[in-house]
């Protein structure tokens, strides 16, 4: 398949032009050029590794292609100024593997700590954005628990909760099923999709669980040898002719 694709009926989100990245020489990112479309859940896979935590940190400018260009909303983010780029961050949440929870802050207050930062809102309100955010993932009352009170599911759903505690447009997720059993990670699917519709946001989803890729995704891009060689919805991929993809698909060693 060519190493790019340009298809959005609607409007385009994120788009990669030509996307080249290196680290000491070694070829990461080898031209990308992909078109995330607004709304829909995209699933990035591909072996561990293989850049796939590299492309997406791209999005929101912890790193910089070595050539090429990145559009958020046809929007050059190279171009964006300081207070450009902190309204970007704003904008487009990532929920890390770990959850990036502080340990010596309670639920309520690592969920608190961005309203503080970023917005206006009273105590009052605060308290509310944070039981509201809470609900949505499935985990009210627990605002007082210490995260080393949390299992790991449970990190998960409140590292969820505070990357959608400020409403962003979109949500990047950094392998979020990763240390859970079957049951847990189909929790996080169903949130996924569920908050995905009900916010009106754009889900961007880093994986190698093809099981959470068939559960969730509209649309799939698989990144190898620094390239993107498939791209398309969960029946296109399973059609797929590629080794490479069929492989990866199938859980196959070379």
């Amino acid at each position: 398949m060519k190493n790019s694709i340009k298809n959005c009926n609607k409007n385009s989100f994120v788009r990669f032009e030509n996307v080249h990245k290196s680290f000491r020489g070694k070829v990461v990112l080898d031209g990308i050029s992909l078109d995330i479309c607004q709304g829909e859940v995209f699933c990035i896979i591909g072996r561990s590794g293989i850049g796939k935590s590299v492309l997406i940190k791209h999005i929101t400018r912890l790193m910089e292609p070595d050539r090429g260009t990145v559009f958020y909303q046809d929007k050059d983010i190279l171009s964006f100024n300081k207070k450009e780029i902190f309204q970007l961050r704003k904008e487009v949440s990532m929920l890390f593997q770990s959850g990036a929870l502080f340990d010596s802050m309670n639920v309520e207050e690592n969920l608190s700590l961005p309203l503080e930062e970023h917005t206006s809102f009273t105590a009052t309100e605060i308290k509310e954005k944070v039981e509201e955010k809470l609900a949505m993932v499935g985990m009210p009352g627990v605002q007082k628990l210490k995260t080393s009170e949390l299992s790991g599911g449970m990190k998960k759903r409140v590292g969820l909760a505070r990357s959608i505690i400020l409403e962003p447009k979109a949500v990047l997720y950094d392998e979020p099923t990763t240390g859970l059993d079957p049951i847990m990670s189909d929790v996080i699917d169903k949130l996924i999709i569920n908050l995905n519709s009900r916010l009106n946001i754009t889900s961007i989803v880093i994986t190698h669980d093809m099981n959470s890729v068939r559960a969730i995704a509209d649309k799939v891009a698989m990144l190898h040898d620094g390239k993107i060689i498939f791209v398309g919805t969960v029946d296109e991929i399973e059609q797929s002719k590629d080794i490479n993809v069929q492989k990866f698909i199938r859980g196959i060693s070379d």
